[in-house]
Formats: C-alpha cells, sequence, structure tokens
C-alpha cells in the first residue's frame, strides 16, 4: 500500500533523508521510531505530496507521488505533528468544515472511528483551542477519517497526550487496521514500538534498521546486563565512567533508575562484570546485576551509537529517544 524506494531529500545545507526506503502492506501499523530530527516529518510531507524528494520514488495506495499527487490526497488521511485544525471554530465546525471540503456527509464518521468520536461528541460545542491535547488530537484524526481514507498517516500524534489518552489512542489505530486501514505512524515514545507490525528505525535522515518489534532481542549484539543499584552502593554518576572504559563493554547508558551495560561478547556471566567492579574497588553487595532481553530502545542506541546497521549484527537477517 506504501512503497518508497531511496528518498533522498535536502532542506538547505541539511540533509534531511538519505536513501530512506520503506513497504508497508496493507491493513497493518508501520511504525517509523526515531527522536527529534530523524526525518520523520520529512518523509511524511513526501509521502502526501507537500514536498517533493530530491531523488527516489514513492507510491501510495497504488498512486505515484509525482504524477498522481491528487489521488494520493484523496487516497490518505494525515495528521501532522503539530496541531493545525482552527482552534477559533467549535469541535463541530471543524469537523463539518473537513467534510464539506470532501464532500462528505460529517455524520458518517460515527462509524468510522466509534468510540473516538463517541469521547469528543460532548465538547461539540466547544473551540478546539480549548480542548486537552488528547482530544485535540482525536478530533484531528476524526477530521482526517471524514472521507474514509484507505491510508492513515500519523506524525507523532500522541506527543504531550496523557497516558491514558495514548492508550485510547492506540486502541483506535488497531480497530481501523482491523478493518483494513494501513496506517503510518511515527513517534518517538520507544513502548509504542510494541503497538506496531514493523518499524522503521530512523536516525540523522537514514534507516538503521526495519522489523518486527519481537525481533529486536535477535539483532542485538552481544549480552545485555541490566544493574540496580540499592541504597548506599556507588552512584550512577560513578559507576558509569568505570564500565564505560571496560574493555569488554560495547556501551553503557541510564535507563531510568537503572543502568543498561552492553558487553561485546556473548555469553559473558554475571561473575565476570562482578570481577571487573571488585577490581575497581567496588563493592558489588549494594549492586543488582542480571541479564536482560534487548529491547527495541536498547537496539536503537546500539545502532545509532555505533553507526551500525542490522547487516553488520546479523547477516542472516534484513534490518533519545524521546527528546
Amino acid at each position: 500500500m506504501i512503497e518508497a524506494k531511496g528518498i533522498t531529500k535536502r532542506r538547505g545545507q541539511t540533509l534531511a533523508l538519505e536513501n530512506v526506503s520503506l513497504s508497508v502492506p496493507a491493513g497493518s501499523i508501520h511504525g517509523l521510531i526515531g527522536a527529534v530530527g530523524a526525518g520523520k516529518s520529512t518523509l511524511f510531507e513526501i509521502l502526501v505530496t507537500l514536498l517533493r524528494p530530491d531523488s527516489g520514488e514513492a507510491t501510495v495506495g497504488g498512486y505515484d507521488i509525482a504524477r498522481e499527487w491528487r489521488a494520493v490526497r484523496r487516497t490518505v488521511g494525515y495528521m501532522p505533528a503539530v496541531f493545525s485544525l482552527y482552534g477559533d471554530l467549535t469541535v463541530a465546525e471543524n469537523l463539518r468544515f473537513f467534510a464539506r471540503i470532501y464532500h462528505q456527509d460529517p455524520t458518517h464518521i460515527r462509524k468510522l472511528v466509534g468510540e473516538i468520536w463517541s469521547q469528543i461528541e460532548p465538547f461539540s460545542n466547544r473551540p478546539a483551542a480549548h480542548l486537552s491535547g488528547g482530544m485535540k488530537q482525536k478530533l484531528a484524526l476524526c477530521c482526517a477519517m471524514v472521507h474514509d481514507p484507505q491510508v492513515l498517516m500519523l506524525d507523532e500524534p500522541t506527543t504531550g497526550v496523557d497516558p491514558t489518552s495514548r492508550h485510547e489512542f492506540w486502541t483506535a489505530l488497531h480497530r481501523l487496521a482491523d478493518q483494513g486501514k494501513t496506517i503510518l505512524v511515527s513517534t518517538s515514545y520507544m513502548d509504542e514500538a510494541a503497538q506496531c507490525d514493523r518499524i522503521t528505525l530512523l536516525h540523522e535522515g537514514s534507516t538503521l534498521a526495519t522489523l518486527a518489534p519481537h525481533e529486536a532481542p535477535d539483532l542485538y549484539h552481544g549480552t545485555l546486563y541490566e544493574i540496580t543499584l540499592q541504597e548506599g552502593s556507588l552512584g550512577s554518576e560513578r559507576l558509569l565512567p568505570l564500565l564505560r572504559d571496560w574493555s569488554l563493554s560495547r556501551g553503557c547508558y541510564s535507563f531510568g533508575d537503572r543502568i543498561h551495560l552492553s558487553i561485546a561478547l556473548p555469553d559473558i556471566r554475571t561473575e565476570t562484570v562482578e570481577s571487573y567492579l571488585r577490581g575497581q574497588g567496588v563493592s558489588v553487595e549494594g549492586l543488582h546485576i542480571v541479564p536482560v532481553r534487548p529491547s527495541v530502545e536498547d537496539l536503537f542506541i546500539q545502532l545509532a551509537s555505533k553507526g551500525e546497521t542490522t547487516d553488520s549484527l546479523n547477516p542472516d537477517t534484513t534490518n533519545a529517544l524521546h527528546a
């Protein structure tokens, strides 16, 4: 349903996208995962025909983005990263406005988005500018769906939205995918990667990997340890430099209130980590050190920090964060 090959785009002196390719089958949810500045919004603007790529080609719903841009726009429902509805119009007025553009009856939106509409309908007479962040995004989804598009492109739809609204939003997206809609969604929340069928990791305009979220542990190179600092133990600000200087360390970083340590070799035992720390004069009694399965976030950090691709991690497989 969405096919892009070798998309490259320069914005001024900045190379926003470099040779990015993408394939999204019909009825699936595909995530673009990356930090601010990764190139997610630029790729969206190209796919919805607001920008022309410097090189490369793409089709959306079978329509070429350069030659058949009008058909692409009829096929796509688009939510940009910045709230773009009319703040001085009410919820109902915004919906009627977009329905008229597409010559649609606005009342049929109830069937298309179900519970999302039922949640914002009580606010029909409220100006859009006075809605909460979550309600604004739900209204934007309704307006994007008013012409019943086959493809939805949602750029950072849950940024700044409370956890409950995020959950409700993703529930709605899964229902739309079950109805056969194809959804391309970008996010810098790594936990939302698990909501997608497949994801593409973007970093500084380049593709790091494309994978199913559950494949992340298999693509990770080496052994990942999680270190929990117990009360009275050496602080992370002193422990991190010691672990980063270790010859076996591939990377070490704070992960919430814990530390994640990547070891270059597979099958490293916990005792090896403890032995190294003891040699540095660290008492390991105040540390809880256990091997853990790498997450998508851990894989992203490993690829982004080393400039690797999954081809270099696993030759048999093809494929911060929230700022």
